[in-house]
């Protein structure tokens, strides 16, 4: 019968002689590095930030009213989604059509009476001589007067029809009713607001800045945004460059491509508080921030950590500018810092895209 401590110290040996065998093979492996993703301090046109609050609204905001005076027949619920030229709300108009039907009836009255002026005249006309100019001036006379009146009777009957049409109150854009300021059955006067109408797809940033800003906001110009916990670029639709007395601010229009948003929706807008100059920048995760300072981890030639204590001076969208001992193409960590040590080994996963600062132009000297 095999004994099994027998076994056991055989297995144990031959464990011994393969480790020996295989450590007189080369070298023991070294140690894998930490897994880091790096990005190249640059220097870059940057330009400090300060984020302003504003807020969402629609290009096409409405108060729609009524161009005439009656009793509501109808209007849109709040929600309804109205193309351009639909309609909103609707006056009683039987008084109305009356007219309309009064001045047409007078309309055709007058030309018949024209047409057998007409008629008269050509048969005089034609007799010529036989007929003294006395009774044809008369009739030419009668047949200009009929003239004049039948344009007078046209544009009365236009008048007439341009009333009915104000019966109906339509949409001068697409949008959604948000709120009804009149009811059906209740009597409103001219130029009574009847429905808020508001376009929501064409949308903008409204903000309200601080008047010494206004000199380096351009038309045209792109901004960050902050939504919550996205930023995105917009760019400025127009500067309103007058200040109010009171809050001594200016206005700020951006256009927003992204149509999901909601009016109302509030925003922070990063506007520059001097011109842009060169500064020696890196991507914001690069930045490890601590209670005695602020620190980056420099990959050195050797693929070892470096920790270098660096001053955060301003920031630029996802950019910050710092002072320190680094320099323009130094490789800094920017995923995987928190978990570094100084002089520990690190292995480069991936490298992100080159920095860029506001002016679009970057160099890494």
């Amino acid at each position: 019968m095999i004994n099994l401590r027998t076994i056991a110290l055989a297995l144990s040996a031959a464990i011994a002689l393969f480790a020996g065998s295989a450590g007189a093979e080369g070298p023991p492996a070294q140690e894998p590095g930490v897994v880091v993703e790096v990005a190249k301090a640059a220097v870059a046109r940057v330009a400090p930030r300060r984020w302003v609050p504003g807020g969402v609204v629609s290009r096409n905001d409405a108060r729609l009213a009524t161009s005439g005076a009656g009793r509501l027949e109808y209007v849109a619920e709040v929600g309804t989604r109205v193309r351009e030229g639909e309609r909103v709300a609707k006056l009683e108009d039987e008084a109305v059509r009356l007219r309309v039907d009064d001045a047409k009836a007078e309309v055709a009255r007058i030309e018949s009476q024209r047409a057998m002026s007409e008629r008269q005249l050509q048969r005089l006309e034609k007799v010529g001589s036989t007929i003294s100019q006395t009774a044809l001036d008369e009739v030419r006379s009668q047949l200009a007067v009929l003239t004049a009146q039948l344009q007078q009777a046209q544009v009365r009957q236009r008048v007439a029809q341009h009333d009915l049409d104000q019966t109906e109150v339509r949409a001068p854009f697409a949008g959604i009713v948000t709120e009804r300021l009149a009811q059906r059955g209740e009597y409103v006067a001219t130029g009574a607001a009847i429905a808020h109408l508001v376009d929501t797809v064409h949308l903008e940033a409204r903000v309200q800045a601080p008047l010494t800003l206004v000199g380096l906001v351009r038309q045209n110009m792109e901004l960050p945004i902050r939504i919550a916990d996205e930023q995105i670029k917009a760019s400025v639709r127009t500067v309103v460059p007058v200040g109010e007395e009171r809050s001594r601010q200016f206005e700020l229009r951006l256009t927003l491509a992204n149509n999901a948003l909601s009016v109302g929706t509030p925003v922070e807008v990063g506007l520059p508080e001097r011109e842009a100059t060169d500064s020696l920048v890196v991507p914001r995760d690069a930045i490890a921030v601590r209670q005695d300072g602020n620190y980056v981890m420099r990959v050195r030639a050797d693929n070892t950590a470096e920790k270098v204590t660096v001053t955060s001076v301003a920031t630029d969208g996802d950019l910050v500018t710092i002072r320190g001992p680094v320099a323009a193409g130094d490789l800094v960590v920017v995923r995987g810092v928190e978990r570094l040590q100084h002089g520990q080994r690190v292995t480069v996963l991936s490298r992100a895209a080159d920095v860029r600062g506001a002016g679009g132009r970057m160099n890494s000297r």
